[in-house]
């Protein structure tokens, strides 16, 4: 039984009719008897999972890089490490990046603010690129990294500024980027 934000349980347990399924009802897995059965065996078979799945591929390419899905998806993903990829593929990648609303600059200028304030400095880096790919220049990159050095504090703007900073020379001398 799934709990409900607006009171009460969800689910036939609760007695009550399920009038107002849980939004992530269909992520719940088929097969809890066996906890060996890997989690992205049950899901893509689904036809919703594999449509969010191959939506969040291509958005993932577009944004990061086409070199770095290979390493993350195809190469460097274990056993272990497949399910959340794919979670992460059609959650994030899949469902908020394809939402209409924002435009993929501005969701990348979010996710650098929101990535210094967590201190994920690898993650930062992988964003930096994509902020470039969607279109974000150097200076909006710097004020909103400024942003976030003012509300998140000095420490985490400095590491932030030294990340992007890094992976700006390395797209110069890729040339993927030319700084004016």
């Amino acid at each position: 039984m799934l709990p409900n934000p607006a009171g009460g349980r969800y689910g036939p347990e609760s007695g009550s009719p399920n009038l107002y399924p849980h939004p992530y009802e269909h992520l719940r897995p088929t097969n809890t008897t066996n906890s060996s059965t890997p989690l992205s065996k049950n899901n893509m078979d689904d036809p919703v999972h594999k449509t969010l799945y191959a939506q969040g591929y291509e958005m993932r390419k577009k944004v990061v890089g086409e070199d770095y899905v290979a390493t993350t998806l195809e190469k460097g993903s274990s056993d272990f490490m497949r399910p959340l990829q794919q979670f992460a593929t059609e959650s994030a990648w899949g469902t908020i990046w394809t939402r209409p609303g924002l435009s993929l600059r501005d969701r990348s200028l979010l996710n650098l603010v929101m990535l210094t304030a967590l201190g994920k400095w690898i993650e930062l880096g992988t964003h930096v690129r994509g902020a470039v790919r969607n279109g974000a220049s150097e200076v909006e990159i710097r004020e909103a990294l400024l942003q976030a050095s003012a509300y998140c504090g000095m420490p985490a703007g400095m590491e932030a500024f030294r990340v992007a900073d890094r992976v700006l020379n390395e797209m110069v001398e890729k040339g993927e980027l030319v700084r004016g």
